[in-house]
């Protein structure tokens, strides 16, 4: 079976991740928050290395409902520090709290964060077709103006580079490869 990514040994959750998730488009906002917080956390690191963890980060971050993310302590979030099943980054880690309360205010204005979202592809997945990773861009225009929208709101670790790669996450890109598997369907 042909895979953009996930098909070498020892690449099974990989794989599952690409089988199951990436690409298709999510509407969920509690998915939603939860693609924000392992994205950003993601950052200067390698996915795999989140997926890994993303049993810790269930934990850690409350189910990732936004709302007890968003009450999280300073002393709570401290403790995290120390936690062995994330990335213990300070920055990261309260990032999520500031994320969640930005998140919150969003969905008052919107509905949900789902609506705001979505607006920036025109509510619509974009479907690419490329032959190579090596052709999939980092970021473009779109991430662009959706990381400057979430940065001005106040959000963390949303640059450009990691709001395209959520945006693939959560199928608001489809940059499945044309030979893959998941194109053929």
């Amino acid at each position: 079976m042909k895979r953009c990514f996930g098909s070498k040994e020892g690449q099974e959750l990989y794989a599952k991740y690409h089988d199951e998730e990436w690409g298709v488009p999510v509407h969920d906002d509690l998915i939603l928050f939860e693609f924000l917080i392992l994205e950003g956390a993601q950052a200067g690191l390698n996915w795999f290395t989140i997926l890994q963890r993303r049993e810790g980060y269930r934990e850690a971050f409350k189910n990732f409902d936004p709302v007890r993310v968003a009450d999280m302590s300073d002393e709570e979030l401290e403790l995290l520090r120390h936690n062995e099943k994330i990335i213990r980054n300070k920055l990261k880690i309260y990032s999520a709290r500031t994320n969640a309360r930005v998140f919150l205010d969003i969905q008052k204005e919107f509905g949900s964060f789902d609506a705001f979202l979505w607006t920036f592809v025109g509510n619509k997945p974009i479907v690419n077709q490329y032959k190579s990773l090596e052709e999939v861009p980092v970021n473009t225009e779109i991430s662009d103006r959706l990381s400057k929208e979430l940065k001005r709101r106040g959000m963390k670790f949303v640059g450009s580079t990691i709001m395209y790669a959520y945006m693939q996450a959560i199928g608001m890109v489809d940059d499945h490869l044309i030979d893959c598997w998941k194109r053929k369907l």
